[in-house]
């Protein structure tokens, strides 16, 4: 075997209902591999081909393989994510949440703008004056929209935009044409060069995700390269997948925002016993064991998923 070769053992695909529709889905699923450092997540979202998918892979094998840099902090201020719900539903998960702030999901296929104030401004009415609210338009307006409708929010104080259109060059317009601070996503983490963002001006906020960027230390590349603040979020991964997460935003030099990696409550259920959630809206910075007794709940027979993994390392 050639030095630093990862050792892969006992593959595990897991899936595990949503306690909310998000993005299209109702169930979280993927694979979780084991190796000398511990256990990885493999769980690319179903739109992601095999050569996207093989930076997931590289984060699960990092994270199985290697572990992670030592952290410079020992806890993480986390925002609850609102689903594309109700007002009164809304409203009350960010009570219960804890968190002083909060990214709202807006753009819904089927919904309208009417329904996204009305959850925004529920979102703006739990958190009171003093919390921060973002929103989340995962890249379906055009500019024009963009600017319409960021105007509007911001009668709510946003704190700012996240991926308000699909590409670097609109969200360059947009960014040239309203008040509100603009953050990159998708432009980051689907791009075959996520540093384009920078060279486009094309936003004010990094949102980085560790799983489509290759694993932690890929993560710190582009953060570095970028000069951009950075949000560390979540792909809405079991508590196995979201220490990784965790990992990456404990070793940045400086993290000026809360993270989006209070994404436990989206999840019915998780694979380890000692759930990575939030408590009064802040990350312990830990990496929960798997506990068998507990996923063996969730572990199903897909070799549609093992066949991805394998496509993914090809």
């Amino acid at each position: 075997m050639s030095a630093g070769r990862v050792v892969e053992r006992s593959p595990v695909v897991f899936r595990i209902p949503m306690t909310t529709r998000f993005r299209g889905q109702t169930v979280r699923e993927g694979v979780l591999i084991e190796g000398p450092a511990g256990w990885g997540e493999f769980s690319p979202f179903p739109e992601y081909g095999p050569r996207e998918s093989a930076r997931w892979l590289a984060c699960a094998r990092e994270a199985a393989s290697e572990g992670w840099p030592a952290p410079v902090r020992a806890s993480i201020p986390v925002n609850t994510t609102v689903p594309a719900v109700g007002p009164e539903q809304a409203h009350a998960m960010v009570r219960r949440s804890g968190c002083a702030t909060a990214k709202v999901k807006v753009a819904e296929r089927g919904q309208g703008f009417a329904d996204d104030l009305a959850r925004v401004e529920a979102v703006r009415d739990a958190l009171g004056p003093a919390g921060k609210v973002r929103v989340d338009a995962n890249g379906a307006w055009d500019v024009a929209e963009a600017l319409r409708n960021l105007k509007e929010l911001d009668r709510f104080d946003l704190e700012y935009a996240e991926q308000p259109c699909a590409t670097l060059a609109e969200l360059a317009r947009v960014r040239r044409g309203c008040d509100v601070p603009i953050a990159a996503d998708e432009s980051i983490r689907r791009a075959e060069d996520p540093l384009q963002v920078r060279a486009a001006e094309a936003a004010d906020i990094a949102v980085v995700k560790v799983q489509p960027l290759g694993g932690v230390r890929a993560a710190l590349r582009v953060v570095e390269a970028c000069g951009l603040p950075a949000v560390v979020s979540s792909a809405v991964e079991t508590s196995v997948g979201l220490a990784a997460g965790v990992a990456l935003a404990a070793c940045l030099p400086e993290l000026p925002y809360a993270c989006g990696l209070g994404t436990m409550s989206l999840l019915s259920g998780d694979v380890v016993t000692d759930s990575l959630v939030p408590v009064s809206g802040a990350l312990e910075v830990r990496r929960p064991a798997v506990d068998f007794s507990v996923m063996s709940a969730f572990i199903v027979d897909s070799p549609s998923w093992l066949r991805r993994m394998q496509e993914a390392a090809s």
